[in-house]
């Protein structure tokens, strides 16, 4: 039976659909000084990022922790993730390395999650590293579509104000995320040598 954190889980792979189309209709205008169609964008991934935060307490408050919801979670959050950079990266905003970075580690973690269900029939939670990755990506992410610079335009010297503060914290939650993605895959890597241990 689909319980009300994974409800929600899904809810949140919806909205991702919804996030692609609103360029679509190329909005004018702008709202303190940010265009519209980020504006609006940013609120549908804030809203999607704070139910990641909600499944997850709902899920241990009653108790409806389930393989199915460790399997969808993480799934939800990188389609959420994956998608707002390639958006940012199609307009500038953040270079393509970034993503690449991301969908690269993906890769290498399904990898040797479906390696663990296969040989052991469990399904590996994230570690730390991919926590913190989650976090600086969505916070990263949430500032980088209200940030009328791109990322790393900081270090030119021509900012000032609050739109450096705005892109210094761009950059550096992106920075650190990209970091923690890094780390997290490593620290997957480190999980294959148990599981291919047994093999000649």
């Amino acid at each position: 039976m689909m319980n009300l954190a994974n409800k929600i889980t899904i809810f949140r792979i919806i909205l991702v659909p919804i996030i692609l189309i609103i360029p679509f209709f190329n909005l004018q205008g702008e709202l303190w000084g940010i265009p519209l169609t980020y504006l609006i964008i940013d609120i549908i991934f804030i809203i999607a990022s704070l139910t990641d935060k909600l499944d997850g307490y709902i899920a241990r408050s009653r108790n409806q922790i389930t393989t199915f919801g460790k399997f969808l979670d993480p799934i939800a959050d990188k389609i959420l993730v994956i998608v707002a950079m390639l958006i940012l990266v199609e307009v500038g905003k953040i270079p393509a390395w970034i993503p690449a970075v991301v969908v690269i580690r993906e890769f290498v973690v399904s990898g040797y999650r479906l390696i663990a269900v296969e040989k052991s029939g469990k399904v590996i939670a994230a570690s730390i590293w991919g926590k913190i990755k989650t976090c600086t990506q969505m916070i990263g992410l949430i500032i980088a579509f209200i940030d009328n610079n791109s990322f790393g335009y900081i270090f030119t010297g021509k900012l000032t104000g609050i739109p450096f503060a705005i892109n210094l914290c761009t950059t550096v939650l992106l920075g650190i995320s990209v970091i923690a993605t890094v780390f997290s895959g490593i620290d997957y890597l480190k999980g294959c040598k148990e599981l291919f241990k047994d093999e000649k």
